[in-house]
């Protein structure tokens, strides 16, 4: 062998010696895992709450400063789903009983942390500008009126449904009212703020949702009517401690400050009753 074949053969040995030895290294190094922020305390909150949890979650941090509430707004049926499939929740904000008390029965909240915090009234939602002339829940039976409301899933559809059940209980009414009325739905929204979105494009001429639904920068371009009472629904929403949570001190003090006077006065603002828990 010759003086500069050896010399080739050295260094390729160094070179495949070095290359095992990185790999070596690499395989030892311990994995590089996505730990939470110790500070967050995550809530999952119903879509009509937008607004008032907002306000209510920066005034918690304000006097709170060393916790971070980060908010996840979607349907209620949307996010027990997620709660059910593992997503990382430490504290449910429900528009409705229903879906609370089957994560109860689940196993997957803590019992004695439920309770109920604000209720919420339906109202009759039109256009600024009302073209189909609607002024209570009879003209949404006229022929051609373009109505949107909730899919059946979601609380605000169902109390929806609950309120024309109501009408059509009355003989003024009767069925053949709720079937008119659901004869001229053009669309089940999943959430209040699509509802709103199309009143406010005017792509709809009437809908139902919460009387909280309607912000202060929705009442330039819509219009709520009452419905009466008789007819009316009355949603309670309830929170409660995910079972998993990691940060379950932190989530009963927060669910405290929901009810505590200085939420009372935020939900309020924003149309809802609060309820003492």
């Amino acid at each position: 062998m010759t003086k500069s074949t050896s010399l080739i053969a050295l260094a390729a040995g160094i070179a495949i010696l070095a290359l095992l030895v990185a790999a070596g290294c690499t395989a030892t190094q311990p994995a590089e895992t996505a730990v939470p922020d110790q500070n967050e305390l995550v809530v999952f909150t119903a879509a009509s709450l937008t607004g008032a949890m907002t306000d209510i979650a920066k005034a918690y941090e304000t006097a709170h400063p060393n916790t971070k509430i980060v908010l996840n707004f979607d349907g209620s049926q949307a996010l027990r789903t997620q709660i059910e499939q593992g997503a990382r929740a430490d504290l449910f904000l429900s528009a409705n009983t229903k879906h609370m008390m089957a994560l109860q029965g689940e196993g997957l909240i803590v019992n004695d942390s439920v309770g109920i915090f604000a209720k919420n009234k339906l109202a009759l939602i039109v256009p600024k500008d009302n073209p189909a002339g609607i002024t209570g829940l009879l003209d949404l039976s006229r022929p051609g009126i373009r109505m949107v409301m909730g899919t059946k899933e979601v609380p605000f559809g169902d109390y929806t449904r609950q309120a024309l059940q109501k009408m059509a209980d009355d003989p003024a009414c009767g069925p053949e009212y709720r079937d008119a009325v659901m004869a001229n739905v053009i669309s089940e929204e999943p959430t209040v703020t699509s509802l709103v979105a199309k009143i406010r494009l005017g792509e709809a001429d009437a809908g139902i949702a919460y009387a909280s639904d309607v912000s202060e920068g929705d009442r330039a371009f819509v219009t709520t009517i009452a419905i009466p009472d008789q007819y009316n629904v009355i949603a309670s929403y309830p929170l409660g401690i995910v079972r998993e949570s990691v940060a379950q001190d932190r989530a009963a003090a927060f669910a405290e400050y929901i009810s505590s006077p200085d939420g009372a006065a935020i939900l309020s603002r924003y149309g809802f009753t609060p309820a003492g828990r």
